[in-house]
């Protein structure tokens, strides 16, 4: 098979052309621009394009099928190339699925929590040598890519994303994998360039459910009002799970399942969460709770989700990939409730569109609440680049309903007033899923200890 990725340094897209190169396939692709670790992982495996560009002359009817990512425009020259010659197109999505339509296939779906809950199945299923395939939205410990695709696997785990295929597929990545087992970890409006209005984007996880095959299982938070009514009125022949908070208990900051006692290495309501989503869908694998909690008990968290970046006695300082309302709230709250007796100084870069869209940003009222000192950085060439305009500080305050809240957009005076505070007794959790205009935080966190 012979293979062209357009748009090959993207996060899942690079990660494919890997795990197809593994599998015998011969891999082109082009890019514009590749950031790293995509440059250095295609690089090591030959697939780094020799220049950056687009070149219709790489796109031939020697081509058994182009893969289109979501960074190229409509108007790229091999798309249209490909178009013309009608070499078959597939967005990333559609693709994963052709190589999965004889497989059992889990499509873990949600606002939130979705590569945590995909993390944590793959963990325990790598823990008993289960042989799987799956997609996930970040690199793992233990896992060489992001991606694996095999002939032999029986089953695939799948994180399924509800944002655009690709830019002439503009069905969510979601419906395009047909589930035999989905997992919808809860719905927060997100993502209003695509859907402009919470109806828009709750009717994408309606139709995800009518995605699932019949007789298929759908494994949901019924801690979700919202959720719970779109699942209530489905009428798909399929089997309903819902769970909520296992019964836990914390001590000296850590977190122990009940009855068993196990111990863990994450915390936090949303994850408990997200453990008795994976836990369910392990027992449709064929994993009992006793064999899940044995494994789940080593599971140190997915990258970049409550990461922790350094830790003594006194200070903890994490990194988590918290952006939307709903994430941000929950992050904050689970570190507090772990550590009662420590302040908190919470930091969130925003810089996606719907977070600079004036309208939204009012979604984020009260979310930092539970933080004793909270922070909102903003770099202006966001705003720059997505010719938006500028917020005051007033305009963050009113959004946030905290007149207490420090606003800043400029990243070397953000980093001049976190190490200007008292860290005693305190927690800083960083959180964004940008990179706070070049901050390095393994940095900030030894200036801080120091």
């Amino acid at each position: 098979m012979r293979i062209h990725f357009i748009a090959i340094g993207g996060s899942a897209m690079h990660n494919l052309a890997i795990a197809l190169h593994k599998k015998g396939y011969q891999i082109s692709g082009s890019d514009d621009v590749i950031f790293e670790p995509a440059k250095s992982r295609l690089d090591k495996y030959g697939l780094l394009p020799a220049e950056m560009g687009w070149n219709e002359g790489r796109i031939s009817t020697d081509l058994d099928a182009v893969i289109l990512g979501m960074h190229a425009r409509i108007d790229n020259p091999e798309l249209l190339k490909a178009q013309e010659l009608g070499v078959k197109i597939y967005s990333y999505p559609e693709y994963i699925y052709e190589q999965s339509k004889d497989k059992l296939r889990v499509v873990i779906g949600g606002s939130h929590g979705k590569t945590t809950i995909t993390s944590m199945i793959l963990h325990v299923l790598n823990y008993y040598n289960r042989d799987f395939d799956y997609l996930v939205g970040a690199q793992l410990a233990g896992f060489e890519t992001m991606v694996k695709v095999t002939k032999e696997a029986p089953v695939m785990i799948i994180e399924g994303d509800e944002y655009l295929a690709s830019p002439i597929d503009r069905r969510p990545k979601f419906h395009l994998y047909k589930a035999n087992v989905a997992v919808i970890s809860g719905i927060a409006w997100d993502h209003i360039n695509v859907f402009p209005t919470y109806a828009d984007y709750t009717a994408q996880f309606d139709k995800f459910i009518d995605t699932i095959e019949e007789g298929g299982t759908l494994i949901y938070c019924e801690a979700d009002a919202d959720l719970n009514d779109i699942v209530e009125k489905s009428s798909a022949k399929i089997n309903k799970i819902g769970y909520s908070i296992p019964e836990h208990v914390i001590k000296n900051g850590i977190t122990y399942l009940q009855p068993e006692h196990t111990e863990l290495k994450i915390f936090g309501d949303h994850n408990l969460m997200n453990l008795n989503a994976a836990k369910l869908v392990c027992a449709e694998l064929k994993i009992n709770e006793a064999e899940f909690n044995k494994a789940i008990s080593s599971f140190t968290g997915a990258a970049k989700r409550l990461e922790v970046i350094s830790a003594d006695e006194s200070t903890n300082v994490y990194k988590d990939f918290a952006h939307s309302p709903s994430k941000l709230k929950a992050t904050i709250e689970a570190v507090k409730a772990q550590f009662t007796n420590r302040k908190l100084v919470a930091c969130i870069e925003l810089h996606t569109f719907s977070s600079l869209n004036k309208d939204f940003l009012k979604e984020y009222g009260g979310s930092m609440d539970k933080a004793d000192d909270a922070i909102v950085f903003i770099d202006l060439k966001s705003f720059e680049q997505k010719r938006m305009e500028p917020f005051s500080e007033m305009d963050v305050q009113e959004a946030f309903s905290n007149k207490n809240l420090k606003f800043f957009n400029d990243a070397s005076k953000l980093k001049a007033y976190l190490l200007s505070l008292n860290y005693k007794n305190a927690n800083l959790l960083m959180m964004s899923s940008g990179n706070y205009a070049g901050f390095d935080l393994p940095e900030l966190a030894g200036a801080l200890s120091r």
